[in-house]
């Protein structure tokens, strides 16, 4: 519990409106936070560190529910750690998303009836800037909306000054030590984009395409080789087979004509070839697909390229100018004229690589390009996580990062693009190859060049956690804040970022990681948990669901729904029912000050305090543990959860009900009430601000005169418990929850007011009568009162009088009619439960899921019963 609450201004409290909304309320008090400084961190306080830098968004991108969803966890995690004390940043920042980027300038030149060559190279540059300048970053702003309590003014940008420079001082340091290197390989590359992209921006499916047996050579002379992409058969320079598969002995060494050429090309032996798959032959395309790639090294067999960058062939003769596809087929046409097709398959599902941004069919091309040798730095990121200096949650996630580390290929860094961090290498005319560095100038004279290509945008963000904190200077952000505490990410970046920001960090930062946690989401799903998708009518723009339910609303329902690595499912019914929490918590908190809660003066001693009283503060440091317990464990779903079931059922539904007679007595009681009441919400809207930080502002500042919630001070558990006064108020819950039940089940309404007589004495419930009363809606025992219905429960005995309430007869028929269903839903089960043969065959959570049945129709019969029983005699 907090001391705070005593220590805080207080103001005098005045009445809330009578409704909550959020538009009125979220704006304002935004900016007030801002412009307050509060998100601002300060290097050189004294107070201990905690450091989250933000996933970069795209400049290209705008909020969608997955940053709604990552960015609320971030948040929550942050403003907790600033309440507890902690130097607090959370930095913000763009990536200038190199390839996205692009495109979007293309486009609009594009319409404009022009290209990038039109304008060339430094006036393209210039005019993506403008474009960065006028549309990008929109992000930003709908981060405000959110609540985002980052540190506006360390804002960064992938590609300003600073980070720039970081960018080129890694690439001389790699280079130097001989782990960026240039060589010509097999890459991934996009005819659409018209550039280079990783393995992990290639995104599989299965695609219906053809499968084309085709027989090369003559005769005793010829083998038969099956492909889906018959045009690469121009770039073929071999036929390989296992050198063990007795078929093709006589071949091996030998020369077989190439189709449709007038070329011979070898038969080789080599072991990459499954002689038990298809015929046991393949061809072989090296400058076209990378297993035949690494077959052409090791036979030293010449690589020839059919296709240009745009997937257009470009081998003389007749299938010259053609486009990819159009040639597989105008090839498979001209085969088949020749006879040389010897069986085909269509369609034949195959697995076809496409580029994630534009959906292209990514071509295998060998090119020319920049390269990260990841070896030794892959080793050292998965050695950090083995020997404990970084911990993954969920642990079982550890498999996926070490699967990518522990077999991960060099990295194609270079792209074929306009937009990014040109590579820092200059071409002398007598073959000089010079790396320049940040602080360097570039060679001049007749004849030297720089590299055209820019570098994958991953490289820069793969810096993300230093080169944002001022490296490669040693300034006061990167000496306070490196290494940062957490890394919040989803899983599906485990690759494309969360590897790389660990190499790049150990390998800059002299073996200091980058963060000590890495803590992976699931990704955001509608509630049918179907993947959202812009195509797809279930995309949802959550500034949509913010303007109409409040930010904290849609805050709280992403919170409730994060499992650690879980997926999100959410859809708007649970946004309205956040929505309704948060009305909930300003209504609640308007009747309490209405009503004497207060947060002057200290708690009065445990003596004065009622058993009500003594419940809801034994209850409240509970759920300050499983709160504290919950976020150390990164359990934000189970942390939301205890705080919507605390506040929502403990307090304002219970609490408050059993105390509202008396705060209408008024005296002293009501006094000791007010100030726990006063005590429970203020330390209730503190546990609850990190997730929804709006209305507890709101209301707290109200409530308490303090300053914000955004510099309040975390609660802490003051040990305090009382389990007499938690078992006594659970048998008020009993009675309360029982006579509900059966009021419901008698077709009484709510407010329907019931002369009653309760048997209270010599039990812990005596105190209780009158809240009992008030709750159940039950008049005192008149003149006349006949007790019609009779409920033994907890040990004490409620009477009712139910004369004239309810058709005696007809209530008897129906609940004889439930008793007779429950009976056989337990006799079905027993049966099932009897059966040896059934539960040798049944899997476990069946037979749980019977047991279940069981036992609720085994507490159906007991209820049920128990209502007959207390019905008067027809």
């Amino acid at each position: 519990m907090t001391e705070n609450a005593q220590q805080q201004p207080t103001a005098p409290i005045t009445e809330l409106p009578t409704q909550y909304t959020p538009a009125e309320v979220e704006g304002t008090l935004y900016e007030r936070w801002v412009e307050k400084g509060y998100f601002t961190a300060d290097a050189k306080s004294d107070k201990p560190p905690y450091t989250i830098v933000i996933p970069p968004p795209n400049v290209t991108g705008s909020l969608h529910l997955g940053h709604a969803f990552q960015h609320t966890l971030m948040d929550a995690l942050t403003r907790r750690k600033r309440m507890q004390g902690y130097e607090a940043l959370w930095l913000p920042g763009m990536d200038h998303a190199g390839i996205a980027t692009q495109n979007k300038v293309e486009q609009q030149l594009a319409e404009e009836g022009k290209s990038r060559h039109d304008l060339g190279r430094e006036e393209f540059v210039e005019r993506v800037w403008q474009w960065k300048e006028e549309y990008g970053g929109r992000i930003l702003g709908q981060m405000r909306r959110l609540g985002d309590g980052v540190d506006w003014s360390r804002e960064r940008f992938t590609m300003d000054e600073g980070l720039s420079k970081a960018v080129l001082t890694i690439f001389k340091r790699l280079y130097e030590d001989e782990l960026i290197y240039r060589a010509e390989r097999i890459i991934n590359w996009c005819p659409r984009c018209l550039t280079a992209i990783s393995d992990i921006e290639v995104e599989y499916q299965e695609d219906a395409g053809e499968l084309v047996s085709i027989r090369y050579g003559e005769g005793e002379d010829s083998l038969v080789v099956a492909t889906t992409r018959a045009e690469t058969m121009l770039g073929d320079t071999a036929v390989a087979v296992h050198p063990d598969d007795e078929r093709y002995q006589h071949l091996i060494g030998k020369q077989i004509k190439l189709p449709l050429t007038d070329r011979t090309i070898p038969v080789v032996a080599d072991t990459h070839v499954d002689p038990a798959f298809g015929t046991g032959a393949v061809k072989v395309t090296p400058a076209h697909d990378p297993n035949d790639f690494e077959i052409g090294r090791r036979h030293d067999l010449p690589s020839l390229t059919i296709m240009d960058e745009h997937g257009v062939i470009t081998v003389h003769g007749p299938f010259l100018g053609l486009d990819r596809f159009e040639a597989r087929s105008t090839v498979v046409g001209a085969l088949k004229e020749q006879g040389r097709i010897v069986a085909e398959k269509r369609p034949y599902m195959h697995s076809v690589g496409h580029c994630s941004r534009c959906k292209t069919t990514v071509e295998p091309r060998l090119s020319m390009q920049w390269w990260v040798k990841v070896g030794p730095l892959a080793k050292a990121a998965g050695d950090a996580v083995r020997d404990g200096r970084v911990k993954i949650h969920p642990e079982d996630m550890s498999k996926r990062y070490f699967d990518w580390v522990d077999n991960m290929h060099d990295w194609c860094i270079s792209r074929q693009l306009w937009w990014g961090h040109r590579i820092p290498i200059w071409y002398g005319p007598d073959g000089e190859v010079v790396c320049v560095g940040p602080d360097e100038e570039p060679p001049t004279g007749e004849g030297w060049t720089q590299d055209s290509d820019v570098l994958d945008t991953w490289f820069s963000s793969g810096l993300w956690p230093f080169s944002t904190l001022g490296w490669p200077e040693q300034t006061e952000d990167l000496r306070k804040f490196y290494p940062t505490d957490v890394l919040l990410t989803g899983h599906d970046i485990i690759f494309f970022w969360v590897a790389r920001m660990m190499m790049f960090g150990l390998y800059a930062m002299d073996g200091q990681v980058p963060f000590h946690t890495i803590a992976l989401t699931g990704l955001v799903r509608d509630e049918f948990g179907k993947k959202m998708s812009k195509s797809n009518p279930n995309a949802v723009d959550p500034l949509v669901w913010m303007d109409a339910y409040g930010s904290d609303a849609v805050r709280f329902t992403l919170a409730n729904g994060a499992n650690p690595g879980a997926d999100v499912p959410i859809g708007e019914d649970w946004v309205k029912a956040s929505r309704n929490f948060t009305n909930k918590i300003w209504n609640a908190t308007r009747f309490a000050l209405m009503n004497g809660a207060t947060v002057e003066g200290p708690l009065p001693d445990a003596s004065q305090m009622s058993a009500t009283d003594r419940w809801i503060l034994s209850r409240l440091n509970t759920t300050v543990a499983q709160v504290d317990a919950y976020y150390d464990d990164y359990q934000f779903a189970k942390l939301a959860d205890a705080l919507y079931h605390f506040a929502w059922d403990e307090v304002f539904d219970w609490y408050v009900e059993l105390s509202k007679t008396t705060f209408f007595a008024g005296g002293e009681q009501a006094r000791v009430s007010g100030r726990v009441l006063g005590e429970v919400l203020d330390v209730t809207l503190r546990l609850l601000h990190p997730v929804i930080p709006f209305v507890t502002d709101a209301l707290w500042t109200t409530l308490t005169g303090g300053e914000s919630l955004v510099i309040g001070e975390w609660p802490a558990d003051s040990g305090f418990r009382d389990k007499d006064a938690e078992l006594e108020i659970e048998l008020v819950q009993r009675v309360v929850t029982e006579v509900r039940r059966f009021r419901k089940d008698q077709g009484l309404k709510d407010g329907q007011k019931v002369p009653a007589r309760l048997e209270l004495d010599g039990t812990a419930l005596a105190p209780h009568e009158a809240a009992i009363r008030q709750l159940l809606r039950l008049q005192p025992e008149g003149e006349g009162f006949a007790a019609t219905a009779t409920l033994p429960v907890a040990g004490a005995t409620v009477a009712l009088d139910l004369s004239g309430t309810i058709d005696v007869a007809a209530e008897r028929k129906r609940l004889a009619k439930d008793l007779a269903a429950a009976e056989k839903e337990k006799a079905q089960a027993n049966a099932k439960l009897g059966n040896e043969a059934f539960l040798a065959k049944a899997p476990d959570n069946v037979v749980d899921k019977i047991r279940g049945r069981l036992a609720k129709a085994d507490e159906d019969i007991a209820r049920i019963k128990a209502q007959l029983d207390g019905l008067p005699q027809a």
